[in-house]
């Protein structure tokens, strides 16, 4: 009878053990199933960004800490909005603005108080880009911009056309994603790679 029950309670121990074993495999397996991910960024310029304006905003400062954080929130918020009226993407676009202003730390041809937030116009000394009264309208011309790149002929505008270089883009569409950018945008041979790193940075925000 002794050694019955010893065989009882070994089964009974070799049962909790698997039970134990398993649960611990189930939590393991749902921390990994459910363990937050960055959310996909898309590369293409149409489309809708799929950021929201705190995510560009700690993604801009993760780069530049020291930055004037209401004028970053307020561009973020710019760059949604004006990409949304206009059917582009305004990750690609808030990213590009990064890269092309260093930041917001501009240099160069273009300085703070032109409102130029994409090197527009910007050739030589003599020809140091176009100016805009405000952000808002600096960051819609960035929009307008991309989306004579990033979208054909039969693609209208919403707002009234303040790009001045839009009609030069020929032809309309001829970038519909950041690797088209390269050789049109900028001479750049490594443009999209530069703007592919810091749209993988991105997607973790």
């Amino acid at each position: 009878m002794k050694c019955k029950y010893n065989n009882f309670k070994s089964e009974i121990f070799a049962v909790l053990t698997c039970a134990f074993i398993a649960i611990i495999q189930l939590f393991l397996f749902s921390c990994q199933t459910f363990m937050p991910e960055g959310q996909p960024v898309s590369r293409s310029i149409a489309g809708r960004g799929v950021k929201s304006a705190p995510s560009l905003e700690a993604f801009f400062l993760s780069h530049c800490p020291g930055a004037n954080r209401a004028k970053v929130r307020r561009m973020a918020v710019y760059y949604i909005e004006e990409a949304s009226l206009e059917g582009i993407n305004s990750d690609v676009a808030f990213v590009q603005m990064c890269h092309e202003t260093n930041f917001l730390r501009f240099g160069n041809l273009v300085s703070a108080d032109m409102n130029n937030f994409c090197g527009l116009g910007a050739i030589d000394a003599e020809h140091r880009g176009l100016s805009f009264e405000t952000e808002r309208l600096g960051v819609r011309a960035h929009i307008q911009h991309l989306h004579a790149y990033g979208t054909p002929e039969s693609v209208k505008l919403n707002n009234p056309l303040i790009d001045t270089r839009y009609k030069y883009v020929r032809p309309r569409g001829k970038a519909p994603d950041i690797q088209g950018l390269t050789g049109t945008w900028a001479a750049d041979k490594k443009y999209s790679e530069k703007l592919e790193k810091y749209l993988c940075e991105l997607e973790g925000f």
